[in-house]
This record gives structure tokens, C-alpha cells and sequence, in this order.
């Protein structure tokens, strides 16, 4: 093959892979909807954490909240990973919410196996919080959110063992700067087969955790 003939290949398998790229994720299995995402973040609050140092990954899953446009969170201070949520250092989460095995048997129509899921990227910049009493009343108001809606626990701001140990604990905001929600729902499938995936995603959220957390314990 001669060098116009490689250069010429060079050119339409760049413009090939930048259309195909393009087209990833599939729109239909993006979300763009805040309120959505949103939705995911308060029902799943437990994010993946992803900090990067001398390009190597640092991971840390960790309860968050959105409030005021932001995320909020606590770490404790000898977690590698705590010096990277301060000063500016950019960050990664991921939320992760109802995923299951989808078998074509549910389908009415011939398809191949699939994996469905909801997910939600964001990405931001992360800054300590300095105040050790705003650091408190953003551990009362994350214990409040997850007691929601019952509340059969309060943590006030007298609490002793919360006083005994906050300096221990690093308090951190994030700014977020990107959103990106990838929910694989089936919906590119015939209405009846999207509406048979979301039962089975019900079903097996529901029947599975059991079984597997026999197995574990």
C-alpha cells in the first residue's frame, strides 16, 4: 500500500471513529434531565469517589447530599484520598442506581442479552471545609436526609461522641462542573418490551438482594 493509499486510510478510519464516538453513549440512553438526576443522587446518596494522583486512581465510596448546587460530603482525615478533596483538586463520582441482567426471554421480540442500568456522572472541583462547626451542622443535615422520612434518630450539635471526633473528620463541598446520566432502560425495544425490562429490573432488584445477602452472611 503506498503512502497516499495509508494517508487516505489514515484520514477515513479518524473520520469513521469520530462519528462513531460521537454517537456514544446512544441519545436514547442519555439523560439530561436534572430533576432526574437529581432524583438518582437523593435516592442512591452512596457515590463512588474518584480522585486521581501521579495518574494513579484513588477511589472512596461516600454518602453525599446536593444542596445549594452543591455536593457535601465528609471523609475521614488519615484517607489517602482526603488530601485530594481540598484546595481546588478535581474530582469524579459516580451514582449508581437500580442495574440487573436482562434476558431475551422477556422480550416479545428477538434480541440479544443486555445489561440495563441507571448511572450518573459528575464531575467538579473539591474544597475542605475549614469551619468545624459548619462541618457539624452538614453531618446534621446528612443524618437528617437519610433518617427522611421516619427521622427515629437526631443528631444535634451537643452530641458528645460528634464533638470527640470531628477532628478527625475532613468536611468537603464540591463544585460541580459537568452532569452525565446514562440510563440503559430498553429504550430503543417496542413499548411492551421496554415495559417488560423495567418489570424485570424491578423483579430482580427485589428478589436477588435477599439471596445474595444470605450467601454473603
Amino acid at each position: 500500500m503506498g503512502e497516499n493509499a495509508v494517508q487516505t486510510f489514515r484520514s477515513s478510519f479518524n473520520a469513521i471513529w469520530g462519528l462513531i464516538m460521537s454517537a456514544y453513549p446512544p441519545k436514547h440512553h442519555q439523560e439530561t434531565d436534572l430533576t432526574h438526576l437529581l432524583e438518582v443522587v437523593k435516592a442512591y446518596p452512596l457515590a463512588t469517589v474518584i480522585s486521581v494522583k501521579d495518574n494513579n486512581p484513588i477511589v472512596t465510596h461516600l454518602p453525599l447530599i446536593y444542596e445549594a448546587g452543591k455536593l457535601i460530603g465528609h471523609i475521614d482525615r488519615n484517607n489517602p484520598q482526603a488530601e485530594l478533596l481540598k484546595k481546588g483538586h478535581p474530582v469524579t463520582l459516580i451514582f449508581s442506581g437500580p442495574q440487573c441482567y436482562i434476558s431475551p426471554s422477556i422480550y416479545t421480540t428477538n434480541q440479544l442479552p443486555t445489561w440495563n442500568y441507571i448511572k450518573v456522572h459528575v464531575t467538579g472541583t473539591a474544597f475542605e471545609i475549614t469551619n468545624l462547626e459548619t462541618v457539624k451542622q452538614s453531618m446534621i443535615a446528612m443524618t437528617e436526609f437519610l433518617e427522611a422520612p421516619e427521622y427515629k434518630y437526631v443528631l444535634d450539635m451537643d452530641n458528645d461522641k460528634m464533638n470527640q471526633f470531628i477532628n478527625y473528620v475532613l468536611g468537603f463541598e464540591i463544585n460541580i462542573t459537568s452532569w452525565e446520566g446514562k440510563f440503559k432502560l430498553s429504550q430503543d425495544k417496542k413499548p411492551q418490551d421496554m415495559a417488560n425490562a423495567r418489570a424485570e429490573l424491578l423483579r430482580a432488584n427485589q428478589e436477588s438482594i435477599k439471596t445474595f445477602l444470605d450467601s454473603v452472611f
